[in-house]
């Protein structure tokens, strides 16, 4: 039986591909052609003309695609599968796609659901990584943080997706530095962790969001921050405010790159909560090699 397969991450703004060969890595491609950028009725055409090298190579070998290819604005609006949801829910959901040179093509779907809050919630492509971490790490229960634009706090049992809350942070850090009175006229910024943990600890105190968020502008103005440390300040009140919601004692793991994963371990230490890290292209590919090993026992 052939071995190799192509996993497909395209998002908003970038599409990643990886051929792979069972588990295992063979190449891997980056570019920013994500539904943003791509005309109605084109998605074929980009995703053709972003593999030919490797298919002229291995042929017309399966393509399992995951993320915001599968919304609204994507390939194929493919509907989200409910909490709970096991591998098994994510497989029953998968949509088939016929592609123009003979490759047989899946989508995965997302999940929806009620938050933390009670409010209706959705995720495309971390439900893979969160398939993935288990098949990694396995256990009864996790608590997983998959830090980016939106943040997901997630929990599963036995390897079965439970529950799961958006948290804009990453979106909030670019909307406030680049478009808001608290980035403006600001000099080039220099990392500077003093700064990013003042923001983490004036976070945990109760202070009222719209409030919190200020504080990147007066305690520059007094001098308390450095211009050129403000972004990292203000990364520091959101991270560390997102964190709060964190229950007393949570041990948890978080699925994201070494960068971000690492800042969120850094203000994770201020509240004296502990996060192992996993790597979040890991995850997300062991995830899709769980699901394309379902399909190949459903095919003939």
């Amino acid at each position: 039986m052939k071995r190799d397969w192509i996993a497909v991450d395209w998002g908003t703004t970038n599409f990643r591909a990886f051929l792979m060969n069972n588990h295992h890595v063979v190449a891997r491609i980056s570019a920013p052609c994500g539904l943003l950028t791509i005309e109605s009725g084109e998605f074929a055409a980009t995703l053709h003309q972003q593999l030919q090298p490797w298919l002229a190579g291995v042929g017309t070998v399966p393509v399992l695609m995951a993320g915001m290819v599968g919304s609204q604005q994507g390939w194929r609006n493919v509907p989200y599968v409910s909490l709970p949801a096991s591998a098994q829910n994510l497989l029953a959901g998968i949509e088939s796609l016929k592609t123009p040179w003979g490759s047989p093509a899946w989508i995965v779907p997302g999940l929806s659901g009620l938050s933390a809050w009670d409010q209706p919630d959705v995720m495309r492509g971390e439900e893979v990584q969160l398939l993935g971490l288990n098949v990694l790490h396995p256990a009864e229960e996790h608590y997983i943080l998959l830090p980016g634009t939106h943040s997901k706090h997630a929990r599963m049992k036995n390897g079965c997706i439970t529950a799961f809350s958006t948290l804009m942070t990453g979106e909030l850090f670019s909307v406030l530095s680049k478009h808001s009175l608290l980035g403006r006229a600001l000099p080039p910024q220099r990392e500077d962790a003093a700064s990013f943990l003042a923001g983490v600890r004036t976070a945990q105190n109760g202070v009222p969001f719209n409030h919190l968020i200020f504080t990147a502008r007066t305690r520059r103005l007094s001098g308390e921050i450095a211009a050129e440390h403000v972004h990292h300040y203000l990364s520091g009140l959101l991270i560390g405010y997102e964190l709060s919601i964190l229950p007393e004692g949570q041990q948890g793991w978080i699925v994201g790159s070494a960068s971000l994963a690492g800042r969120y371990q850094l203000a994770a230490s201020v509240i004296k909560t502990s996060l192992t890290v996993v790597d979040g292209d890991d995850c997300f590919l062991q995830g899709l090699a769980l699901l394309h090993s379902y399909l190949q026992d459903q095919t003939p």
